[in-house]
């Protein structure tokens, strides 16, 4: 009787140990995501090969991430996080996917479920924006089995469109785009092109973007000057993917930092 008690014990002890060791991490210390060479605590998925990068389109060198354009798909951290402040650079490469409108990436955040399973090549999750003219812009990218939304106080636009304003009206997106606070309503989304109110760094040179994940709320600042805020967030955590969609762009600097009281 006594060790099947003590048998028991243990294998709940195991049992919880194991739902730590997969929970989603709450960051106590810096963590620098990109440290020296390779992919370690990364997973790489493309839409046309699936776990595999025939191409190399995802390197690691330096301490810096290099993602070539070739196809669509992410770089995903191969552990969930909540709670945490990610600060880091990104500037975009020559590559592009041959059309005339506007650079595309993003960082995709809280991301949860299986590979490919929001529309055949993300995973269900909230973008943070980085295509020109839209850096700091707030989508949800649900999938038909996985809900994603969140609120946010905005004002409309002259293009109808919503923007994050402290103290304006609440607003559930579930389905929409929430654009940054200054977007120009008239930026044509070309290639290339500014709008008069842009805070991202000119072409060629590095833009500082940092997302404060604070229970269920998310915060973004570009080049020190803060453009979004959401709240009721849902899901509040999960993975983070830096997207390939089609334009070469590079990472340095990014590190996760623990929130502070």
């Amino acid at each position: 009787m006594f060790r099947l008690i003590v048998l028991t014990v243990m294998i709940a002890l195991a049992s919880s140990a194991a739902g730590q060791e997969d929970g989603p991490v709450r960051p106590d210390k810096v963590m620098k995501l990109f440290a020296g060479d390779g992919l370690k605590g990364f997973e790489t998925w493309l839409k046309d090969s699936g776990r595999n990068d025939p191409k190399k389109v995802f390197a690691i060198k330096d301490g810096v991430l290099h993602i070539s354009g070739e196809g669509f798909g992410y770089l995903a951290t191969a552990r969930p996080y909540r709670d945490y402040r990610l600060v880091g650079e990104f500037k975009w490469g020559t590559r592009t996917d041959g059309g005339k409108y506007v650079r595309n990436s993003g960082i995709l955040l809280h991301a949860q479920g299986e590979h490919g399973s929001a529309g055949g090549v993300w995973m269900p999750s909230i973008e943070c924006q980085l295509a020109q003219g839209c850096v700091g812009d707030l989508i949800p990218i649900p999938s038909k089995s996985q809900r994603v939304e969140f609120k946010s106080d905005v004002a409309f636009g002259p293009d109808r469109r919503p923007r994050w304003k402290k103290g304006g009206e609440s607003k559930t997106f579930a389905n929409k785009q929430l654009w940054w606070n200054d977007h120009d309503p008239d930026f044509k989304e070309l290639l290339d092109t500014r709008g008069k109110n842009d805070v991202e760094s000119p072409l060629g040179e590095w833009t500082k973007i940092a997302i404060e994940c604070r229970g269920k709320q998310i915060a973004v600042s570009v080049n020190g000057k803060q453009v979004n805020v959401a709240y009721d967030a849902s899901p509040g955590d999960g993975r983070i993917l830096f997207q390939c969609e089609g334009f070469e762009i590079l990472f340095r600097n990014f590190e996760m930092q623990p929130l502070k009281e």
